[in-house]
C-alpha cells in the first residue's frame, strides 16, 4: 500500500474541532506526519472537504434472512458511497442476532465480504420479542457493540430496567425504537389531518413520546446511556432536550427522510414514503431541525431498510416500512441544512461522526496522527441528481430518485484503502 499525501484540502475534523485548510498523510493505513512519507502518490484537493468517514449507527444488511433485499457485501459498498466507514449492523436478521453463533457468522461474513468496518448489534429480548432478556453477557463476549430490538420496543417497563442493568454493567449502548404499541397498533402513516383526508390509519406521535419519556426516566434511574432512534415528533425532541440539559444520559438521531420530507408526501400512495416512525408534519419537522442546530439531536443515521421492489409494489396498507438511506444521506442534510443556512458543515459533520462515536463510546474516531485512515472526500458545490440506478445498494426502494442535491462524496478509505471512488 503506497503512501498519499493529500494536498491543499479544507480539513474538518468535528471531534477536535478542527476546520483548516491543509495537507495529510497516509501511511501503512494510518495518519502520518507529511514530512515522513516516502514517495506518496500526491492527490490535490483544492476545493474539496477532506475528513473522518462517517459513522452510521442505525443500518439494516438484511443477512442473512433477506439477502433479496440486501446483503453484507452490498450494504457496505453503499455505505461506502455514502461516506461511511463504519456502520452498526442492527439485529432484526432471521434468525435473530440473540445467539453467540448469529454474532460470530455476522462477524465473519463481514471478515470476509464488507468494506466498511461493521460493528454487530445484539438483541435486548430474545427474539426481539420483549418477553425475555438475551444472553447480553455471552453477546458481549461474542463481540457486539450495542444492544437493540430495532423495530421493535420492549413494552415490559420492569424488564426494560433489568436491560438497562444489564447494559451499563457490560458498558453497553442502548439504541431503542420508541413506540408503545397499543397507541401505533395498525397505523400506517402519522396520525393526523393527512391520515383524515386519505382514510388511512394514523400512528399516534404519542406512541413515540410515551417510550422516550419512558427511557428517560429509566436512563435518570440508572444512570446508564439510551440513545433514542430516529426521532419524528416535536414532543420527543423537546423531553430529549430538558433531559440533556438535566445531564441524563440519553441521545437522540433524526434521520434524513424526516428531516426533509412530510406526510402530506402520502397522498401520492407511493409506497416509498411508508416507514415507521412515520413522516410527520411540517412543525414536526421543523422541530426536528432545531433539535439539530441546537444540538438536542446530536446524530444523524440513516435507517436505511432495503426492501425488495416486488415487496414495495403492492398497496400502501400492505407495503414494509422502510426505505434506503446510505447513498443519499450525506447530500440531503446538506442540501437542506448546510445549503439553507441552518448549520455550517462542521455542525452537520459533527452529526455525522463525533456523535454517532459518543453514542457508542469509540474513542480515537479522528484525525489523529497514528489513527486509522477512515476518511472521505466530499465536493461541497458539486450538484447532481439523484439516480437510484447508479446505487451500489441491491434495494432501490427511495424516494428520493430524481431529485436535485448538492455535496458529492467523491471518495471513501478505510485503513488507507480506497473502497469507493466516483
Amino acid at each position: 500500500m503506497s503512501d498519499i499525501l493529500f494536498k491543499n484540502a479544507r480539513i474538518i475534523d468535528p471531534v477536535r474541532n478542527i476546520d483548516t485548510k491543509g495537507d495529510l498523510g497516509v501511511s501503512d493505513g494510518r495518519i502520518a506526519d507529511c514530512g515522513k512519507l516516502k514517495n506518496p502518490e500526491v492527490i490535490d484537493l483544492a476545493g474539496k472537504v477532506l475528513t473522518h468517514g462517517f459513522l452510521d449507527v442505525h443500518v439494516h444488511l438484511r443477512q442473512p434472512g433477506n439477502t433479496n433485499a440486501e446483503t453484507i457485501a452490498t450494504g457496505t459498498m453503499a455505505a461506502a458511497a455514502g461516506g461511511f466507514t463504519t456502520i452498526v449492523a442492527m439485529p432484526n436478521t432471521k434468525p435473530a442476532a440473540d445467539t453467540v453463533g448469529a454474532i460470530e457468522l455476522l462477524r465473519q461474513t463481514a471478515l470476509q465480504q464488507a468494506v466498511v468496518n461493521v460493528l454487530p448489534c445484539g438483541c435486548m429480548t430474545v427474539n426481539s420479542e420483549g418477553k425475555e432478556m438475551a444472553p447480553i453477557g455471552s453477546l458481549k463476549s461474542a463481540g457486539i457493540a450495542a444492544l437493540s430490538d430495532d423495530g421493535k420496543c420492549v413494552q415490559d417497563h420492569a424488564l426494560m430496567r433489568h436491560i438497562v442493568e444489564y447494559a451499563k454493567s457490560f458498558d453497553l449502548p442502548i439504541l431503542d425504537h420508541c413506540e408503545e404499541t397499543t397507541l401505533a397498533a395498525g397505523g400506517v402513516m402519522n396520525e393526523g389531518k393527512w391520515s383524515v383526508l386519505l382514510g388511512f390509519n394514523g400512528i399516534s406521535g404519542a406512541s413515540e413520546e410515551l417510550i422516550v419519556a419512558r427511557n428517560i426516566i429509566l436512563s435518570r434511574m440508572v444512570d446508564w446511556k439510551i440513545h433514542m432512534q430516529h426521532i419524528s415528533v416535536k414532543e420527543s425532541v423537546e423531553l430529549i432536550r430538558q433531559a440533556r440539559k438535566r445531564g441524563i444520559k440519553v441521545t437522540g438521531e433524526a434521520t434524513p427522510h424526516h428531516i426533509t420530507l412530510t406526510d402530506e408526501k402520502i397522498k401520492t400512495f407511493d409506497t416509498n414514503y411508508k416507514m415507521n416512525p412515520p413522516l410527520r408534519s411540517e412543525e414536526d419537522r421543523v422541530a426536528l431541525i432545531e433539535g439539530i442546530a441546537d444540538d438536542s439531536i446530536t446524530v444523524i443515521a440513516t435507517d436505511h431498510a432495503p426492501h425488495t421492489t416486488t415487496a414495495k409494489m403492492v398497496e400502501f396498507d400492505y407495503a414494509p416500512f422502510g426505505i434506503i438511506g446510505l447513498e443519499t444521506a450525506f447530500p440531503l442534510c446538506y442540501t437542506e441544512l448546510v445549503k439553507k443556512g441552518v448549520i455550517g458543515l462542521p455542525k452537520l459533520l459533527e452529526k455525522l461522526i463525533a456523535g454517532p462515536a459518543d453514542v457508542m463510546g469509540i474513542k480515537n474516531f479522528d484525525l489523529s496522527e497514528g489513527n486509522a485512515a477512515d476518511i472521505v472526500i466530499i465536493d461541497p458545490d458539486a450538484q447532481y441528481v439523484i439516480d437510484k440506478e447508479s446505487f451500489k445498494s441491491k434495494a432501490r426502494n427511495t424516494p428520493f430518485d430524481g431529485m436535485s442535491v448538492f455535496g458529492r462524496i467523491e471518495r471513501t478509505l478505510v485503513n488507507g484503502k480506497t473502497v469507493y471512488q466516483l
